[in-house]
């Protein structure tokens, strides 16, 4: 089972940005029409596996988030979180590396349902409100071997990453979505 360690620093995060300040050079126009879809990544992957989707935890536990995730979702430095690792599956092979970060703040009233969310889809249930609101993304380029990569996604090339924070009901969720080399969205 993959984990990742539960003391990063700093260096070890990719290197976020937000994708309006990057020319076509640092995110190139094949990658963008993916890459900053607004709609559900699980519908996409639904569909182009053709139903052959699932969800496997890797990891969901209390951990304090990372510098950026932290900044990126207003935290202070002592507050924890619902951390939760998933692999979005396609045809039994991971396509996507998830990582949401779900401060314990906003797992109250209505969103007090996600601290026991099982092998469903967190994108499923975001989508699924017409409430839901999103940020804008951030998009970093991991190399082969990064600490933020899973073991079974070493690759020989870069690949290509993403985040936002989502609010519901006012509270903020950080979803990171990294598209493992098997994945075929690119593609579509």
């Amino acid at each position: 089972m993959y984990a990742l360690p539960n003391k990063w620093h700093q260096s070890a995060e990719p290197a976020w940005a937000d994708w309006r300040r990057l020319d076509e050079r640092q995110l190139p126009q094949r990658v963008r029409s993916w890459l900053l879809d607004e709609g559900s990544l699980t519908e996409a992957l639904v569909t182009a596996s053709n139903g052959n989707f699932r969800v496997r935890i890797v990891q969901q536990r209390w951990m304090r988030p990372l510098p950026s995730e932290r900044r990126a979702t207003r935290m202070r430095g002592h507050e924890v979180a619902l951390i939760r690792e998933v692999f979005l599956e396609c045809h039994g092979e991971p396509w996507v590396f998830a990582r949401s970060i779900i401060p314990a703040r906003s797992l109250s009233g209505r969103l007090r349902r996600l601290r026991r969310f099982g092998e469903r889809s967190l994108g499923a249930l975001l989508f699924a409100n017409p409430r839901i609101r999103r940020e804008t993304f951030e998009v970093a380029r991991i190399t082969p071997g990064h600490a933020m990569l899973p073991p079974v996604a070493f690759a020989d090339r870069p690949v290509w990453a993403r985040r936002s924070v989502f609010r519901l009901h006012g509270q903020p969720l950080l979803v990171a979505e990294i598209f493992l080399p098997a994945c075929r969205l690119g593609s579509l």
